[in-house]
């Protein structure tokens, strides 16, 4: 059970708020005091529990606080950064922030950060992060860009972990997130790119974290209204490959509240966390308890003067500006229980006090709290049955995990395998990895509804699997038409056999451009084409040998004749891509894949005639683009290479070269690829030729050893 009390308003302070709403609300060293940072140039110390203010100080006319204003717990001094770059410390004595300490630094802050423990940090806008004792003592000391260009910091937060702190930190670019974790006992940074799957078009409204045992905890309430957690390793298995890491998000709760930009998101606890916002679109805002565990919504609270879209919790209460007023709500959450998640729990005591839930050893609750003559004999038996489980080995993770997945739904065994895969990998990682991917496959066989589609994804990325590892896992894919999952496996996958390639292809080219355009496909292989050959362009090409191929020539004979008959056809599949995007990158993974080619011709025979003439109309697509540079390449990263498209079109003519050459539509196609090949057994003619001069050449080089240090020589061919 949550609770929500009556609320009290700090409506004795005059709070500057801008349309920002607050800079923020930090905890001074006294736990009922706190600092609070509005939105222009003034920083007020309030005292909870008398509901009044201490202290107020401003900064002069035209300069501006840019962060909200800490506690330095070692010292009992508070510290603001105004004008992004100039910080000052000052205590309770103190008047005039005009006359206490001052420095200037050399980049601008984006964050201090203070709590008990350890001394205030300061992170900058580039992602340095300084201890604030060394920064005092040199202030205009450089400070080193962490993030890239374009990419700014949205949300941070201050941990300690076992004793030691730690900082994470969210930026985003261009709708991509990513985290950064520091750890300042190792010196380490490691960085996170935050995949947000299906949910990628959705923005991300506001962020929270806790301590999970070895995990932080990162949870985003994003535009949809569904809450999300991420689950961040505090120590990576590697930390020297901590550049391009990837974590998945996934949904912890659904449409909490409507898509608004002014929604919050806390943590209270372990199973709780709160959230601010309207739970339709045309109702008002409000302040919602959810159990996280049971996923129920504990209370709400109506905010009918609106809100700045956030919120802050420290110890048992909850801040927020209601209206253009600060307000204050405590609240209370039991211990998570599932009767206490439906609200079904039974209270004597005054609604107002905590109760604390106590355990009951149910086969001794006789003589609990009344001094049975079973009290003794109770206690032996609860001490033996506590030696006998200590005694008991521990249950390896990956046995857990597999225990896990033969009963567990989908979204339990993929939270739970994001943490198998984050923890420090044994040396019978990949066969653990081999196992669960047969475990998860097995129960697909025998449950039909049971797709663990994500956990599966996740497995593949790890590049340790083969299809000779787990066979069955592209065979479920082909049965649920997820073409994602067959590119990930053609991309990963170094021994996929023959006929399971060409039945990829054969999917690749027939399903639908409206189904692909829902499909989330790796777009890297693919560049723009769009802009791909302008008529203009082709057209001043045309009076230049292209690889040795001038289609002009007279060489060809009936070729150009049969072409000028449709010259529209010929420019229209030389101008522009025959298939979407998507389709392309599909196509793509095939081109890359490894293959036998007296395994793969029979196979190819029995793709339709059709969808044989698409997949060349594209490789001759891809050789016109290879020949618009000198180097013979493709733009885009691991696009295909010339040789693999060479190599494909061979291939697909000997197999199906009877069947193309009967139909109509193919007809120009096959005229524009013979011309090609005509030219190319010219090209190679007159190299041969040019090839003999040129040994003959050598040999007169070699005959003339005698040179001096400078001459000229006259050779004539004939």
């Amino acid at each position: 059970m949550a609770a929500l009390e009556e609320e009290f308003t700090f409506s004795a302070v005059p709070l500057g708020a801008g349309p920002d709403g607050l800079l923020g609300v930090e905890q001074c060293d006294k736990t009922d005091q706190f600092l609070i940072t509005d939105s222009g140039r003034t920083v007020i110390l309030y005292k909870v529990s008398d509901q009044k203010p201490l202290g107020s100080w401003s900064v002069k006319q035209g300069q501006v606080i840019t962060c909200p204003a800490v506690c330095n717990f070692q010292t009992g001094e508070y510290i603001v950064v105004h004008d992004s770059k100039v910080l000052r410390l000052w205590t309770n004595e103190d008047v005039n922030l005009d006359k206490v300490f001052k420095a200037t630094l050399s980049a601008e802050v984006y964050r201090i950060h203070s709590i008990p423990g350890t001394e205030p940090l300061v992170l900058f806008k580039e992602g340095a992060v300084r201890g604030l004792e060394a920064l005092l003592a040199e202030p205009q000391q450089k400070i080193e860009t962490v993030i890239s260009d374009e990419e700014v910091i949205k949300w941070t937060k201050f941990f300690m972990v076992f004793r030691h702190p730690a900082l994470i930190f969210i930026t985003e670019k261009h709708g991509n997130y990513f985290a950064y974790v520091q750890k300042f006992n190792s010196s380490v940074l490691s960085k996170y790119t935050l995949f947000l799957g299906k949910e990628e078009k959705s923005v991300i409204q506001s962020f929270t974290a806790s301590l999970d045992r070895k995990f932080i905890s990162l949870m985003s309430l994003s535009s949809d209204g569904c809450i999300y957690e991420t689950l961040i390793p505090i120590h990576p298995s590697d930390p020297e490959k901590n550049q391009h890491q990837r974590v998945v998000r996934s949904l912890l709760l659904k449409t909490v509240v409507s898509g608004n930009a002014q929604n919050a998101l806390s943590v209270l606890d372990q199973d709780h966390v709160a959230v601010l916002g309207p739970p339709l679109p045309a109702s008002k805002e409000c302040l919602s308890i959810w159990n996280t565990k049971f996923q129920t919504l504990q209370i709400s609270k109506e905010l009918p003067q609106g809100t700045s879209g956030q919120l802050w919790y420290y110890g048992e209460h909850l801040f927020m500006l209601h209206g253009k007023i600060l307000t204050v709500i405590p609240y209370k959450c039991e211990m998570s229980s599932l009767a206490g998640a439906l609200g079904k729990l039974k209270h004597g005591q005054d609604p107002g006090t905590q109760t604390m839930p106590h355990f009951v050893n149910w086969e001794t609750s006789q003589g609990y709290g009344l001094g049975s003559k079973n009290s003794e004999p109770s206690k032996r038996i609860l001490r033996r049955r506590t030696i006998e489980a200590s005694v008991q080995p521990e249950i390896p993770a990956s046995q857990q995990l597999l225990s896990t997945i033969k009963k567990d739904s989908e979204k339990h065994i993929e939270m739970e395998l994001r943490k198998f895969l984050a923890t420090k990998r044994t040396p019978d990682f990949h066969t653990v990895i081999g196992d669960i991917a047969i475990g998860l496959l097995g129960r697909c066989k025998t449950e039909p509804s049971f797709y663990p589609r994500n956990s599966l994804m996740q497995l593949i990325q790890m590049h340790v699997l083969s299809y000779s590892l787990c066979p069955g896992l592209m065979e479920v894919a082909l049965e649920k038409t997820d073409v994602q999952m067959l590119q990930l496996c053609l991309q990963h996958f170094p021994d996929i056999p023959e006929a399971v390639t060409c039945a990829c292809l054969k999917m690749f080219l027939s399903i639908g451009d409206d189904s692909l355009q829902e499909t989330d496909v790796n777009m890297e292989s693919v560049s723009d084409y769009s802009d791909a050959v302008q008529d203009e362009k082709m057209e001043e090409q045309m009076g230049i040998l292209q690889n040795g191929f001038n289609p002009e020539e007279d060489n060809c004979g009936n070729c150009d004749k049969e072409l000028s008959e449709k010259p529209q056809n010929t420019i229209e599949e030389t101008t522009s891509c025959p298939v979407i995007p998507k389709r392309a990158a599909l196509l793509n993974a095939v081109l890359h894949s490894a293959y036998s080619e007296s395994f793969l011709l029979p196979h190819l025979k029995d793709i339709p005639a059709q969808h044989i003439t698409l997949f060349l109309q594209y490789l001759y697509f891809l050789y016109l683009k290879c020949n618009e540079n000198a180097t013979m390449t493709l733009p885009g990263i691991h696009p295909p290479t010339l040789n693999q498209i060479m190599d494909w079109i061979c291939l697909l003519l000997d197999a199906n070269f009877t069947v193309v050459v009967m139909i109509p539509e193919a007809k120009s196609l096959l005229l524009s690829l013979y011309k090609f090949v005509k030219s190319q057994i010219c090209i190679c003619s007159e190299l041969n030729k040019i090839e003999v001069s040129f040994r003959e050449l050598q040999k007169l080089n070699q005959e003339k050893n005698n040179r001096e240090l400078y001459s000229i020589e006259v050779l004539e061919l004939f």
